[in-house]
């Protein structure tokens, strides 16, 4: 027999920051929704991320079909209508989920797309902290109350697979390939782990697999320094950030992951982007911005971990 439970959709496609800054709208959801049964659709690098939050039933992934794959189009559009999902919380507000509301019948619908149910119409949205925009979404689709920041201890993979020693300080040197201008200098973050080492804390590093070089790098630097670039999964950068004394690195997902698990952080911003729109909010929280990175003082950012 067919579920009598409501149906619910939370849609976020990405990008990793976006992901885990919906968590707390997520937790908002479903204790507003208690009975509901709510699915997640994302894409497929985030799928194993959202299986291990404790606020959906079911994770889809979105293929996203190009608009020249009628028949990629045709299974989504039949899926999702055969779902029955009874109310639909966009967070992707992009034209792409706005036709998934008219393929989907038009469900009550919280987001911008054209004739929604529950549209966040407020003309300054895109200039809104990605927090704020989507707190004041959900409470223009009839939820109480304050949204939750993200909380992300449920995806620590435990045991930690990686325990470094003693007390230790990750360091994200990396972050998108395309936007280069959002990296602080390599050899910053190198003079960086020298001085962290220098005070008997060990510097550990960690990225992608692409980021290897900037891990290798440091290694080279400084002898006391953990290269973990290119082996951790996004659950062991939670369990790694839980203990670490604090976390320091550029605008880039991982360090949205490492505050949702509750590090201590000092995130380096350049002109590149906002951080009144985006910066992750956490209990401990330093923002470092220059206009091009390569201005920003070692001295500066070792100020944030007490080393001077």
């Amino acid at each position: 027999m067919p579920s009598a439970r409501p149906k619910i959709l939370v849609i976020k496609l990405g990008a990793l920051g976006d992901v885990v800054q919906v968590m707390g709208a997520a937790a908002a959801i479903r204790a507003h929704h208690r009975d509901a049964e709510i699915t997640f659709l994302t894409t497929s690098p985030y799928a194993d991320l959202a299986r291990r939050a404790p606020y959906f039933d079911a994770v889809w992934i979105d293929g996203r079909p190009g608009w020249d794959d009628p028949a990629g189009w045709w299974r989504l559009a039949r899926r999702l209508r055969r779902a029955g999902f009874t109310r639909v919380y966009d967070f992707q507000t992009r034209a792409r989920t706005a036709l998934y509301h008219l393929l989907m019948g038009r469900p009550e619908w919280s987001g911008t797309a054209p004739l929604a149910s529950h549209p966040h119409d407020n003309p300054r949205r895109d200039r809104m902290h990605t927090l704020d925009r989507q707190a004041e979404q959900l409470h223009r689709a009839g939820l109480p109350g304050p949204v939750p920041l993200p909380e992300l201890g449920w995806a620590a993979i435990e045991p930690p697979r990686f325990a470094p020693p003693r007390e230790y300080v990750l360091l994200i040197p990396g972050g998108s390939p395309h936007r280069p201008q959002k990296r602080w200098p390599l050899a910053h973050y190198a003079a960086l782990a020298g001085r962290i080492a220098a005070a008997g804390i060990v510097p550990v590093v960690i990225g992608a697999a692409a980021e290897r070089p900037l891990g290798r790098a440091i290694a080279a630097a400084v002898r006391e320094a953990c290269d973990l670039t290119g082996r951790t999964e996004l659950g062991d950068i939670v369990a790694l950030a839980r203990r670490a004394r604090r976390t320091i690195g550029n605008d880039t997902g991982p360090m949205h992951l490492a505050v949702a698990a509750g590090s201590p952080a000092t995130v380096l911003y350049s002109a590149a982007s906002d951080p009144a729109l985006t910066a992750p909010r956490g209990e401990d929280v330093v923002i470092l911005q220059r206009a091009d990175l390569a201005d920003l003082e070692v001295a500066a950012v070792a100020a944030t971990l007490g080393l001077g």
